[in-house]
């Protein structure tokens, strides 16, 4: 079950220390049993069927009316988390929390060498958003005075920041605003590079051969967009 308390007013610190005790302490007594979790006015309960979670909806409801706090209706859903095991037809099956979409994904099983439907997280479509117009700020294709060492030297601090939190899961969601960057980069080779100019292909060659790329991510954690120097172009 996905909860939003309403707070008029903006959150203060007084509130979000409350919380700790008019939620989490509270579901820790009165449901030992359940996993929750909880960041400032949002938070998740995992329940076992639709009718555990409509019981412990309107307790929770109770207990913050008690405190003073109401729940948002509008963002507080009952989720089915719909996979390869639980099968059944429901209206809602994602839900959003902490710049993730939580929904039924097409997975892989390197065990079984098969595929199947799990129900996992991914970045949410606004963060995409978000990077993609952070990353248009950069105007990466005027900067003709720098060089890829100066990009990698601004860049690789918030590429990484990306890579090291939102692809923690489903990985391959990230590819979106990878793919962005490379675009950025090649542009930028093919107008300060006569020999490149207006070839596309040829461009986006020359960075993979200098392990520019950035779809080139040998090891989990680390990105970068400039590795080694040279004078090819």
């Amino acid at each position: 079950m996905r909860i939003n308390v309403a707070i008029v007013g903006g959150i203060p610190i007084s509130v979000l220390i409350g919380m700790h005790y008019t939620f989490d302490k509270w579901m820790e007594r009165q449901f030992a049993e359940l996993e929750f979790c909880r960041y400032a006015d949002d938070g998740l309960i995992h329940c076992k069927s639709k009718i555990q979670a409509e019981y412990v909806k309107e307790k929770l409801l109770q207990r913050l009316v008690e405190c003073g706090l109401e729940l948002n209706e509008s963002k507080t859903n009952i989720v089915y988390c719909k996979d390869k095991l639980r099968k059944v037809d429901y209206p809602m099956t994602r839900f959003d929390f902490f710049g993730y979409t939580f929904k039924p994904r097409l997975s892989f099983s390197s065990i079984k060498k098969e595929y199947f439907v799990n129900f996992s997280p991914a970045i949410i479509r606004s963060s995409i958003k978000a990077t993609s117009q952070e990353m248009k700020g950069w105007k990466i294709n005027l900067r003709s005075s720098q060089a890829l060492e100066d990009f990698a030297r601004m860049y690789n601090p918030v590429l990484r920041g990306w890579w090291q939190y939102y692809g923690c899961f489903y990985k391959s969601a990230m590819t979106v605003v990878f793919n962005q960057f490379n675009r950025m980069l090649v542009k930028w080779v093919m107008k300060n590079y006569r020999k490149l100019r207006n070839r596309k292909t040829q461009a986006s060659q020359c960075l993979q051969d200098q392990s520019l790329y950035i779809l080139n991510i040998r090891h989990r954690d680390k990105i970068n967009v400039y590795q080694k120097p040279s004078d090819k172009f």
